[in-house]
């Protein structure tokens, strides 16, 4: 839990609650809370206290602590220590196969809406996901997405296409769409239903509901409003732990259970 390896990152350090509270700019009755757990962090105070700590943002809201290993290394005129960091990194744990069946998914329940081209199913897909994963603290198809200038956008996805293409089971059309040339993927074959749990079923079912008649730059806008994408580096990949500091407007799961 983030309060608890607050806690643990001030007695390392000898700060006082008073010291972070000022450096969040909070009274030290409001940080003490929020070493209990009863009050959460805004993303400009986790930033603020990564900063103090001396971690990367992502490190700090995933509890970790970057790990110092020493290696000495001996040669005939001298001694030399020369340090190496380990840093324990959350890789997602991708399924492609699951990705294309839900992909086709997508594309038989809502693909031939007009707005649905190709920047549609990238933010369709990161809502799916993330949501997935704030839901259940389980990852769903488990994709990396990366932050660029128009949201997120799956970086597995072009290569998943190409062989889904060669395969014969899907193909591209490009429409106009309010004047502009949309990129259309049309599914050949039904999805393998045995590929999707009916958990994940509802929760995609959920997303199309709530998501899948924006345009493109209604779900961009959509998507800069979530803090993953907000906290996330310019062109890197976009961190699952940053949903559980999701705001109300973006925010899938009740914390009150």
């Amino acid at each position: 839990m983030l309060f608890k390896f607050i806690q643990t990152l001030r007695n390392e350090n000898k700060f006082t609650q008073d010291y972070l509270a000022e450096q969040l700019n909070i009274a030290r009755q409001t940080y003490a809370q929020i070493e209990k757990g009863e009050r959460d962090l805004t993303v400009t105070e986790a930033k603020k206290l990564a900063h103090v700590f001396n971690l990367d943002l992502n490190d700090f809201l995933q509890c970790r602590k970057t790990e110092i290993v020493i290696n000495i290394k001996k040669d005939k005129e001298n001694k030399e220590k020369t340090r190496s960091q380990e840093i324990r990194i959350n890789i997602p744990q991708k399924n492609i196969d699951k990705f294309k069946e839900v992909l086709l998914y997508i594309l038989i329940k809502v693909g031939n809406k007009p707005n649905v081209g190709e920047t549609v199913l990238y933010k369709l897909l990161y809502f799916i996901d993330f949501d997935y994963y704030e839901k259940y603290e389980e990852q769903l198809m488990g994709m990396t997405y990366i932050k660029n200038h128009y949201g997120p956008t799956p970086v597995e996805f072009k290569a998943a296409i190409a062989d889904m293409i060669k395969k014969g089971e899907i193909e591209i059309i490009e429409s106009k769409y309010f004047n502009h040339i949309q990129k259309k993927y049309l599914p050949v074959r039904e999805f393998n239903l045995s590929k999707l749990m009916a958990q994940e079923l509802c929760h995609i079912d959920e997303v199309l509901l709530r998501l899948s008649d924006k345009n493109a730059t209604e779900l961009s806008k959509y998507s800069h409003d979530d803090v993953p994408w907000i906290v996330a580096k310019e062109n890197q990949p976009i961190e699952y732990e940053s949903v559980f500091y999701r705001t109300d407007k973006t925010s899938v799961r009740s914390y009150d259970d």
